[in-house]
């Protein structure tokens, strides 16, 4: 029998151009039942997908489509309103004698300026120049830090080729995603982690932070790692439904102590 809610989160999708992919595992208890997750008309995966088919939970696959708005379905179905054609003024009578002066002419309407081309969004590996810039956007997490520091510790995980990842926008850089791989005894594969992730409050709202996000998962599968683990701390919500809006599910709970 079908699930109703189910049923209906699909007729949502498709609402909006995109398809719900539910899990083939019927056995409960197993790491993919139940799960969903969303692709475009091509295919390509949009929310809740990881390389091996939905993993994420119908209340989030939910939650995920009443957040997106008109202008986000515009863009993802690639609507063009295309402009009507205008009918040609009829002329004028004229005059049957040339005994009248000339109307004057009606000024011409100035040109209206050209929009200003979109910044270029460009991630690239960190670079010790780039310290500066860092530190300004870890503060804004409040950690106490400052260039000298950042600078040294890159060095140190650049000799481990760990390359940070960082996000500019017409070569200012506007974001930070930290990386780290590690051989865990009880792990078949590396395991990777997102050390930090942050965004330049001005320019938030871009899709900056997932791009971030992509291109570190990127970077830890070509470092051989087999899983990504994401840290954030408790009072950061909107973070938290982030990255479950980016796949990934909250497996456990970090304890810390300071030597």
């Amino acid at each position: 029998m079908s699930d109703p809610r189910i049923d209906q989160l699909a007729e949502s999708a498709r609402n909006r151009g995109l398809k719900l992919v539910r899990s083939r595992v019927r056995s409960p208890g197993k790491r993919r039942f139940g799960k969903v997750g969303l692709t475009d008309a091509r295919g390509k995966p949009v929310f809740g997908m990881d390389d091996k088919g939905p993993v994420g939970k119908p209340e989030d696959v939910e939650l995920y489509l009443r957040n997106l708005g008109a202008k986000d379905w515009g863009a993802s179905l690639d609507v063009a309103v295309m402009p009507r054609k205008r009918k040609a003024p009829k002329q004028p009578a004229r005059d049957a004698a040339n005994d009248r002066e000339p109307a004057p002419r009606a000024p011409r309407p100035k040109p209206k300026p050209e929009p200003r081309p979109q910044p270029v969004l460009k991630i690239r590996d960190a670079k010790p120049g780039d310290a500066p810039d860092l530190a300004k956007l870890m503060k804004l997490l409040d950690h106490d830090v400052d260039a000298k520091g950042v600078r040294k510790r890159m060095a140190a995980l650049a000799k481990q080729k760990l390359p940070q990842l960082v996000a500019t926008l017409d070569k200012k850089v506007v974001g930070l995603a930290g990386i780290h791989a590690m051989t865990a005894v009880h792990r078949d594969r590396r395991v990777g982690r997102i050390t930090i992730l942050v965004v330049a409050e001005g320019a938030r709202g871009r899709g900056i932070g997932r791009s971030l996000v992509e291109a570190a998962e990127k970077a830890l599968r070509k470092l051989g790692c087999g899983m990504v683990e994401v840290t954030s701390n408790d009072r950061l919500a909107p973070a938290h439904a982030f990255y479950r809006h980016m796949g990934y599910e909250r497996t456990s709970i970090r304890f810390f102590k300071s030597l």
